[in-house]
């Protein structure tokens, strides 16, 4: 006699392919060549980035993987080298990160946001069946939240004891370094729900300053007008861990904030998936 039950175990130990039994290959990795100008890499960036990949895969003449670059080479290098020359001359070889990571469909969620966290980039590839890659981002963990089962609200995320803002007088040079100060992507515009990320401020460079080009002293610039801010969802703290995942996963730019002034990413769902109170639950025959 066969019976059907319901296991639930912890999901921070099952495998990608069980948690994503259709889709684990569904994102295909965005590539750029080593060779490219930054200004390419660029253009490509400030589309795609946070919408469904975080960063591009770097390849060889063969086509072989060999890095990857983000928002956090080319922010870093803008604040170096704040002229038109960077996008211009030099090329993606000369910056990209090296440290590429790899899964494979055997993976374990927890091991897959452990490697994350020592290289503080939520991404990786993983082989798909086109013998090319998919790429799997923090945006794509929202699928798991979507439908984990927890009681987890908003209010039992980690309180975080420092909030970075900024001021609408500041420098764009003042921002990104605080930008590297708090290690965050995101932050808040003082005593409002909007936010600056490295998202914007590259796309800003590209679309509305024509990669700095003709721009004298970028760093000096005060936060004005072509920088067009979104604004942070207001979300309740009792709002169930799974309804704001999916709620994140609609979003053009993921992020919420409490009115008790917490401020949550995709990356807080994803450390919040290796919590031991939420589960998974799978079909098993007896």
């Amino acid at each position: 006699m066969i019976i059907q039950s319901k296991i639930c175990v912890g999901i921070s130990n099952i495998s990608l392919k069980e948690l994503f039994p259709l889709s684990l290959l569904s994102t295909p990795a965005v590539s750029i060549r080593k060779e490219n100008k930054m200004w390419t890499a660029t253009a490509m960036l400030a589309h795609y980035l946070e919408s469904f990949t975080d960063s591009l895969v770097v390849t060889d003449q063969e086509e072989t993987p060999i890095g990857v670059i983000g928002g956090a080479e080319i922010i870093k290098n803008i604040f170096e080298t704040p002229t038109s020359d960077f996008f211009d001359k030099k090329t993606v070889e000369e910056i990209f990160d090296k440290e590429l990571i790899q899964v494979n469909s055997e993976t374990k969620l927890k091991d897959l946001i452990e490697k994350w966290e020592i290289t503080r980039r939520a991404f990786c590839v993983i082989p798909n069946q086109y013998y090319g890659y998919s790429a799997i981002s923090s945006r794509k963990l929202l699928e798991i939240g979507t439908n984990c089962k927890t009681d987890i609200r908003v209010g039992d995320l980690p309180k975080k004891n420092h909030i970075a803002t900024f001021n609408f007088d500041d420098t764009i040079g003042k921002i990104i370094n605080m930008m590297f100060e708090n290690k965050t992507r995101k932050i808040l515009l003082k005593n409002s729900q909007s936010f600056i990320s490295d998202r914007i401020i590259i796309q800003t460079v590209a679309q509305n300053l024509d990669y700095l080009r003709g721009i004298e002293n970028f760093l000096d610039m005060k936060f004005e007008k072509p920088f067009q801010l979104p604004d942070a969802k207001i979300v309740s703290e009792d709002l169930n861990f799974a309804d704001l995942s999916k709620m994140m996963f609609g979003m053009m730019h993921p992020f919420v904030i409490t009115k008790e002034h917490q401020v949550y990413s995709p990356w807080d769902i994803c450390q919040t998936l290796l919590s031991k109170d939420i589960e998974y639950q799978n079909q098993t025959s007896n």
